[in-house]
């Protein structure tokens, strides 16, 4: 058996390992909102429920392995004493994933993951529409747990009030674990889902991602293309050059005989299988290809 003195590895090191074996851990979405009104929106693994009378939720944004930098939620829970806590399903999670790009302060990360910003009935952060639970929470405090990049700061919140999306309650009124369909963490890329096991999720780039509010609309108002495709779509860097669309089009019969239908609907489909398959940059030249 291996064993470890966690004082002999690099924070980095150690905390790959907690995150691989301490998992599925439940992700808390956390809207919170700036001093001068600007919302933040970003995931954090290090959460779960601590009470229930009291209705307590704990969640921990740590400081940053790599320069010991602390993130916007912490610093907005600070100042405001407001978080709204959104539970997180298949249908958003790649959303959700681009949402944790460090984007500069005062990026909408709700307008670059493509999510609907919906207002709170107490607290004034925003609520996430697409997830099927969302919590008002009041910060009740905040504990630092050390001062070196890896150390957490344990926000603990109250629940002030409760959303719950009608569509994942059974005939008995409860919350049904399939249709509900979470997604938990693990080390690395990895993910579970409720309903399905297994997964992986492309961390997103140490670039900035372009962000779904980049996407040209006839991509972004297409039937084909879900949540989860366009944060895929999201999360590149830059959208590929009109040669490198040339030649690939050149080199491809299919996107030709496609092209030459002139069909918008057998273009996405094309471009479907493509991200359903993790190509995504070749996705990109399907959908931007021209005759």
């Amino acid at each position: 058996m291996l064993t470890i003195d966690p004082k002999e590895l690099s924070p980095a090191k150690l905390q790959g390992y907690l995150q691989s074996a301490v998992a599925p851990r439940p992700i808390a979405f956390a809207s919170t909102m700036d001093k001068n009104g600007k919302p933040n929106l970003s995931p954090f693994s290090f959460f779960n429920i601590f009470s229930s009378n009291p209705p307590i939720l704990v969640f921990s944004p740590a400081r940053r392995v790599r320069d010991n930098s602390i993130k916007h939620t912490l610093i907005n829970c600070q100042d405001t004493k407001q978080v709204v806590i959104n539970v997180v399903n298949y249908d958003i999670v790649q959303q959700m994933s681009l949402s944790s790009t460090e984007y500069a302060d005062g990026v909408n990360e709700f307008a670059k993951a493509g999510l609907t910003p919906i207002l709170s009935e107490i607290v004034k952060p925003y609520r996430v529409a697409e997830s099927p639970v969302q919590f008002e929470c009041k910060v009740n405090e905040i504990i630092a747990l050390g001062t070196e990049g890896g150390a957490g700061n344990m926000i603990i919140c109250e629940v002030l009030k409760i959303h719950i999306n009608e569509a994942v309650l059974d005939e008995n009124g409860t919350i049904d674990p399939m249709k509900i369909d979470l997604v938990s963490r693990l080390g690395g890329n990895w993910y579970s889902r409720a309903n399905a096991g297994l997964f992986e999720v492309e961390k997103p780039l140490a670039t900035l991602g372009i962000g779904v509010d980049a996407i040209p609309d006839f991509v972004k108002e297409s039937p084909i293309f879900k949540g989860n495709d366009l944060g895929k779509l999201g999360n590149i860097e830059a959208l590929p050059t009109i040669e490198e669309i040339t030649i690939f089009v050149k080199q491809n019969f299919e996107v030709k005989g496609v092209l030459s239908a002139d069909d918008e609907v057998k273009k996405h489909q094309l471009a479907k299988i493509y991200l359903d398959k993790n190509e995504v940059l070749t996705a990109w030249k399907v959908l931007l290809a021209k005759q």
